[in-house]
Formats: C-alpha cells, sequence, structure tokens
C-alpha cells in the first residue's frame, strides 16, 4: 500500500497548517505569555552574555535583567492603568459626542449642495467604533501587562537555558561541529528588529507624549505609551495610533487642536519611520509592505492584541527559517519585499 507520496501533498501540508493555527488560536491564553517570554529573552541574551564575558555570574545577571524587566513592567502598568480605566468609563461620552460632531458635519456639506443621506452615511461611517475598538484593545494590553507572573517565570528559565542551548542543538544534530548560522540568523534578526524598534518606539512615545500634553488632550501619557507599542508595526503601526488620539483632540479641544496633533503624528512617522529607522536598520524587516499587513491582521486575529505588536517579529523568523531551506525558499521570497526579489535577480544574472 503506497502511502509516502501523500505525505508531500500541498492538501496535507495546508490542513497541517491549519490545524496548527487553530490550536495556537485555542491555547492563545497560554501561547501569548510564552511568546512574550521568548522575544524579552531575545532582547535580553545580548547583555546577558555581555555580563558573563565581563565575570558576572549567569545568576546575578539573569537577576538584574529581571530586575529591570520588572521595573519596566511597574512603570508601565502605573503609567496607564488608571488612564485606560478612564478612558474606558468616558466612551459612551466621547461616542455620543463624536457622533453629534459627524452629523453636524454632514448637514454642514448638505448647506453647500452636497446631497448625502445624513443617516445612512452615518451607520456606514462611524468614527465612534474606532475608540470602542481602541478602549478593548488598550484592556487587552492593560491584562497582559497585569498577569505577568508566567511570562517572568518563562524568562527566566529560558535565560538559565541561553548558555547552553547551542551545544544542545549540536548534541540533537549528532555533530559538535554542526553549523548553526541559521538557527544565529533567525535570532540575531530579530534581536537587532527588536532592540532598534525599541529605541525609535521610544522616542517616537515621548515626542508623542509631549505634543499631546502641551496641547492639554486629555491621557498624554497612555497615548504616549500607546504609540510606543504601535509603533513596533513598522509602516501603519503609527497612523494607528494617531487614529483615536486625533478623534479624541477633535473631541476635546475642536478641529483646529485635531489638525495640529495630525500633523505632530506626521511628523513623527515621517522623521523616524521614513527617515531614522532606514538608516539605522538599513534593509529593515526584509517583509513587503502587503506582508506586514496581513501579517498584522493574522497574528492579531490567532493571538490577540499582543499578537498585532509581535506579527513583525513573528513574521520574520518564520520568514528566515523558511529561507534555510531550500524547498521552501520560495515562501521566504514571496514574504520578502521587492528589493530582495531584485538582489536575488541581480545575484542569479552575475
Amino acid at each position: 500500500m503506497e502511502v509516502m507520496p501523500y505525505r508531500n501533498s500541498p492538501l496535507i501540508k495546508f490542513a497541517a497548517f491549519v490545524i496548527v493555527v487553530a490550536g495556537m488560536k485555542t491555547a492563545a491564553v497560554l501561547v501569548v505569555p510564552l511568546l512574550l517570554a521568548v522575544f524579552l529573552s531575545i532582547i535580553c541574551v545580548p547583555p546577558l552574555f555581555w555580563m558573563q564575558k565581563k565575570g558576572i555570574p549567569s545568576l546575578v545577571g539573569i537577576l538584574i535583567l529581571m530586575l529591570g524587566v520588572i521595573a519596566i513592567q511597574m512603570l508601565l502598568v502605573t503609567l496607564v492603568s488608571s488612564s485606560i480605566a478612564d478612558f474606558s468609563r468616558n466612551i459612551p461620552f466621547y461616542q455620543e459626542r463624536l457622533k453629534i460632531l459627524t452629523f453636524e458635519s454632514l448637514q454642514f456639506l448638505s448647506r453647500y449642495g452636497v446631497e448625502l443621506e445624513i443617516e445612512k452615511l452615518t451607520e456606514i461611517f462611524n468614527p465612534s467604533h474606532i475608540l470602542k475598538l481602541v478602549a478593548n484593545t488598550l484592556n487587552g494590553m492593560g491584562g497582559v501587562l497585569t498577569n505577568t507572573f508566567f511570562i517572568f517565570l518563562t524568562f527566566i528559565f529560558i535565560l538559565s537555558e541561553a548558555a547552553g542551548f547551542p551545544n544542545k542543538l549540536r548534541a540533537i544534530l549528532n555533530d559538535k561541529n554542526t553549523d548553526l548560522k541559521k538557527y544565529a540568523e533567525i535570532t540575531a534578526g530579530v534581536n537587532k528588529y527588536l532592540g532598534i524598534k525599541t529605541l525609535t518606539s521610544l522616542a517616537t512615545g515621548i515626542v508623542i507624549f509631549i505634543w499631546l500634553a502641551v496641547q492639554g488632550v486629555d491621557f498624554p501619557v497612555m497615548w504616549g505609551v500607546f504609540a510606543f507599542l504601535l509603533n513596533y508595526i513598522p509602516n501603519i503601526g503609527s497612523i494607528i495610533a494617531a487614529v483615536p488620539a486625533v478623534l479624541l483632540t477633535l473631541i476635546q479641544l475642536g478641529p483646529l487642536a485635531a489638525g495640529i496633533a495630525s500633523l505632530g503624528f506626521l511628523i513623527v512617522n515621517i522623521l523616524v519611520g521614513s527617515v531614522i529607522e532606514p538608516k539605522v536598520m538599513g534593509q529593515g524587516t526584509g517583509l513587503s509592505a502587503l506582508v506586514v499587513f496581513l501579517s498584522l491582521a493574522f497574528w492579531g486575529w490567532v493571538l490577540g492584541p499582543v499578537g498585532m505588536l509581535l506579527s513583525v517579529p513573528l513574521t520574520m523568523g518564520v520568514k528566515i527559517a523558511l529561507g534555510g531551506r531550500e524547498s521552501t525558499k520560495w515562501l521566504s521570497v514571496l514574504l520578502g519585499s521587492n528589493k530582495e526579489a531584485s538582489r536575488l535577480l541581480r545575484a542569479k544574472n552575475q
């Protein structure tokens, strides 16, 4: 009985993919903290190795990093927890106020000969839904920030195993001299991306906080943290962060102030996203803009708000892993940017 040919069937592979995704979605409560712990560890492993080279014992180094992560987590919770609660309580007021502003704007257009079916258009274009979505997203992120015991516990164990992990891989592969370039490339690529993104995102969050605080917008610290987190999503993260903050500015301070807030987000997005990051990061994520958007939707659907933040690092890891095998290299090229495809074509023609 011939069974082997079916092992490489595309249908079988697709079915396996669907099963894995369904399992991740079902187990998101466990998968999300595990992924956060893994990416925290990827960021913290280089400082740990640096401390080991300086003669600091591994246990002391892990303790220092652990205290640093806990301090950052407590700072974030302190800064945004009360703001998220207040913002969520005020959502009904903001939604009603935004509906009134939308209705008045449409009436204003109708006075100048722009004939619109105001009621239907208000139902279709209802910006108040955005604020509700933002509140749900913020509450989801706030829940992750406050429930971190499993994340920290996993983080400690991953760091404690980090030094011996390459030797374990060599033992599994039965070759002590095995080239671990592929695994190192995945870690280095994600680590470089996360390190640079953390610095640029921090700068973005600080500038947005100052800009909105000077304007007198409610909850400037929360919007700064929101901009910091969403800046991890390239191309569209800053836009997503800007929309609710600008809408709140419109509700609270009027159209002129909303325009000024929009200008602030635009300037920061151009400087950070189009000038600073490309120079520092070089080729960037190596992912196409379409893949970035689709990965945002996919991982957000599978893992929730945290999946949106980790969408690019996760997809980068998948892309690098696929590129390590000839049979799946074509998938890596599809996920990559047009510039990467052009480089591959030039290399083939030479």
